[in-house]
């Protein structure tokens, strides 16, 4: 269940309390370990030209406005990701029993941002990758943590990190993160894209998403845009 509308009691609170909020977060993530890079990344060979990433974890507002402040992505889609095309509507996702999850689709140009990069903001900055079958406040199987590879590379280089993370213990738990094989991709209606662009003040956002973009400048301010 998505717990994304709030009462008018409820945004005004929020909304005076982001100040706070986002201080505090700034505060807490400076003294944060940033996570170590991937031991390894797609090869140059076979990283030519524009690129594409699929990732889900969480709802796909933050999800989608944290790579849409990176040097190098130049697009970023909301949409759905594991069911099939019939399903790939909001309201039938929302119910957990389409195999679907909220995911964004990422393009990016590998001279300037790696894959290994993205990857590194997806399990740092994006959402937590220890959370099983929901993130936050949301729950349900379309918040899983999923990386959806489109080849082989994608796959072994996201399963070496997820093996490297967990043999560090980086996180207090394992890591809960699915590799799927992308199947395709489907995008939501246009309400759902570029969401937090166009709703800085809805509290939903205010609460869960405008820390992640605090912390995304604080941790990488050289690929910040």
């Amino acid at each position: 269940m998505s717990t994304r509308s709030f009462t008018l009691k409820g945004y005004l609170l929020v909304s005076l309390s982001i100040i706070l909020l986002i201080s505090v977060v700034l505060v807490r993530g400076a003294s944060e370990a940033i996570l170590p890079n991937p031991a390894t990344d797609i090869s140059n060979s076979t990283a030519k030209g524009k690129q594409t990433a699929v990732f889900a974890g969480g709802c796909f507002w933050g999800m989608s406005a944290v790579f849409e402040h990176l040097k190098g992505v130049s697009d970023v889609v909301s949409g759905f990701s594991g069911g099939s095309a019939a399903t790939a509507d909001y309201e039938l996702v929302s119910s957990g029993l389409t195999g679907h999850a909220e995911s964004v689709k990422i393009t990016y140009d590998p001279s300037q941002i790696s894959y290994d990069q993205l990857l590194k903001i997806y399990f740092s900055v994006a959402h937590d990758p220890t959370q099983l079958n929901r993130q936050g406040p949301d729950s349900g199987e379309q918040y899983r943590s999923v990386i959806f590879f489109a080849n082989d590379e994608q796959n072994r280089v996201a399963l070496n990190y997820i093996n490297q993370l967990n043999k560090a213990h980086t996180f207090h738990q394992q890591i809960v993160t699915q590799l799927l094989p992308l199947k395709g991709f489907y995008k939501a209606s246009e309400y759902h894209q570029h969401f937090i662009d166009r709703n800085p003040n809805y509290p939903y956002v205010v609460v869960n998403d405008l820390p992640k973009l605090a912390q995304l400048k604080l941790q990488f301010p050289n690929l910040y845009k």
